[in-house]
């Protein structure tokens, strides 16, 4: 592939475990020597407490390609909250990276040029249990960051599903609204 990528945008729900464990991950994805790595500098240069960027990693040591930058969605004031998306999460937020560059949704040859963002979903709930499951965590955090990137370099949904869709879609929270829930 020797389109450039100047910037893609995507996202992905994966639930489905049990409570506390869904993963919502909203990505940009484009070439460092454009906006993204600007973005991607601007972010890591300009840390926020309890929004503290940090690479994807594998493990202490094992940055993965493309570079992947995560931010929390959630502003992060728990050792133990902190321990688990800096753990856990962090290394599937990795591995769903190569996941993406093993499907073929993110060109080998472009793994040193382009750069992600990931904005990362973990519910807070997860510093009260006891007895969460980590591997259930980091599997469908896995999924949705391949999912998101899939959805990203594919452009999907397209305009045309998006038109046609429109008006039998719903969003999930503005419905229990309308039925009095929230």
């Amino acid at each position: 592939m020797s389109e450039r990528i100047i910037m893609r945008t995507g996202e992905a729900l994966v639930a489905g475990g049990p409570a506390g464990t869904a993963a919502e991950p909203e990505i940009i994805i484009g070439e460092l020597d454009g906006p993204v790595g600007t973005a991607i500098a601007t972010l890591t240069g300009d840390q926020v407490q309890g929004h503290t960027r940090v690479f994807a990693i594998l493990n202490t040591d094992i940055q993965v390609r493309p570079v992947t930058l995560m931010v929390s969605k959630v502003t992060v004031k728990n050792s133990r909250y902190t321990n688990i998306l800096m753990g856990t999460v962090q290394a599937a937020i990795a591995n769903g990276v190569l996941d993406a560059v093993r499907a073929g949704d993110i060109p080998k040859e472009k793994a040193n040029d382009l750069g992600i963002i990931c904005s990362v979903w973990l519910n807070p709930s997860v510093i009260k249990d006891d007895n969460l499951d980590h591997q259930i965590l980091f599997n469908i955090h896995r999924e949705a960051m391949a999912k998101a990137i899939h959805k990203a370099m594919t452009n999907t949904p397209d305009i045309d599903w998006l038109l046609e869709n429109q008006e039998k879609i719903t969003h999930k929270y503005f419905q229990m609204g309308l039925d009095g829930k929230i």
